[in-house]
């Protein structure tokens, strides 16, 4: 079963005061990102935040699960939590800042 995108448009909503932060659709689901780090993950209409020292220290017993198969383990965000904008958005934030940036793309090459 794929995201509804409506279910990302309103983690969006949500996630407004963690500062600029988006979704971009990968293989029918969508990839979380904050300032270009990917934070976290939206499959099967389920949040998945990638695992940190912060983001476990901030939630406490972090259920785990993959988003999907053959993919790490992740903490699963229960979706009653999702109405706690500023909860949501402080576990992106220190998650993002938790994570190494992202390493910059190389230019492609032309071929001649």
């Amino acid at each position: 079963m794929a995201t509804d995108p409506r279910t990302v448009a309103a983690l969006l909503d949500q996630l407004a005061g963690a500062g600029e932060v988006s979704a971009r659709k990968m293989f029918g689901e969508y990839g979380l990102y904050r300032g270009g780090t990917m934070v976290g993950s939206v499959c099967d209409d389920r949040l998945f935040v990638k695992p940190t020292a912060a983001g476990r220290a901030f939630i406490g017993a972090a259920v785990e699960a993959p988003p999907y198969p053959g993919a790490k383990p992740q903490f699963v965000i229960d979706g009653a939590l999702w109405d706690d904008a500023a909860w949501l958005s402080r576990l992106i934030v220190l998650t993002a800042a938790d994570l190494p940036a992202p390493k910059p793309k190389t230019p492609k090459s032309r071929a001649s």
